[in-house]
């Protein structure tokens, strides 16, 4: 593949960026990990992966890349073999930085009763918790810019995680920022489509291919279940 730099480049040209969100994480304890290493993906995880391979096998996929954090590199390296590809990793893929990392934050665990979380979530406008959606959009964005520009005139795949997938979606579609998580379109090894048109994004799709493999609690509009929280697997 040629360097993105001397691509060349038109008005005329159709780029398809994929922003995959990771699979099932292996995480018994139900911990927030956040940017923590050492969380990988389950077996269901890996089979996600697989599925999704499959589903992008016939696409013309130029470049893949992967936030570093592993449960990304291991979602991402199903496709890139697929392509005969090497994977890239982009640090502005990673996930959103959270106070909460390395804690059980779920419905019913009394997280919100404890005084010491207080203050870490009196703006969620902002959020007070994390990193602020704005520092997400920019580096998602500039993330999506470079793909784009790497498989100009064809596709790529980002993998990448739930929360900054969805800003950088909702800020694309014009949406406010924050919003009920509950709420997210991001289901695990989903896949949210950016099309360019030159370098303007011109449409934005979404799709599930290995929707069948999904628990249902963590599908997207799903009702939290006590003991079960969509957190975990952003």
């Amino acid at each position: 593949m040629s360097d993105a730099t001397s691509a060349p480049k038109s008005d005329r040209d159709i780029t398809v960026v994929h922003l995959m969100r990771h699979g099932e994480v292996h995480n018994p304890d139900g911990v927030l990990y956040g940017r923590r290493a050492g969380y990988h993906l389950s077996e269901l995880g890996r089979q996600m992966a697989d599925r999704v391979a499959e589903h992008l096998a016939d696409r013309d996929v130029t470049y893949v890349v992967a936030s570093p954090l592993e449960r990304a590199q291991e979602t991402a390296t199903p496709v890139a073999k697929a392509h005969g590809l090497d994977l890239a990793c982009d640090e502005r893929l990673i996930e959103a930085a959270n106070v909460f990392e390395g804690k059980t934050f779920g419905v019913g665990d009394g997280a919100l009763r404890k005084p010491g979380n207080w203050k870490h979530l009196t703006n969620p406008f902002q959020p007070s918790w994390g990193e602020p959606y704005v520092e997400q959009v920019v580096r998602m964005m500039g993330a999506l810019d470079a793909a784009k520009d790497a498989a100009r005139g064809h596709e790529a795949v980002c993998v990448s995680h739930q929360l900054p997938i969805w800003i950088v979606r909702s800020f694309v579609e014009k949406r406010r920022l924050w919003h009920d998580p509950r709420r997210r379109q991001c289901t695990l090894a989903s896949l949210t489509s950016f099309t360019y048109q030159g370098d303007k994004i011109v449409s934005v799709g979404y799709s599930e291919p290995a929707r069948d493999l999904v628990p249902a609690h963590l599908l997207a509009g799903a009702k939290p279940v006590k003991g079960k929280s969509k957190a975990f697997g952003a």
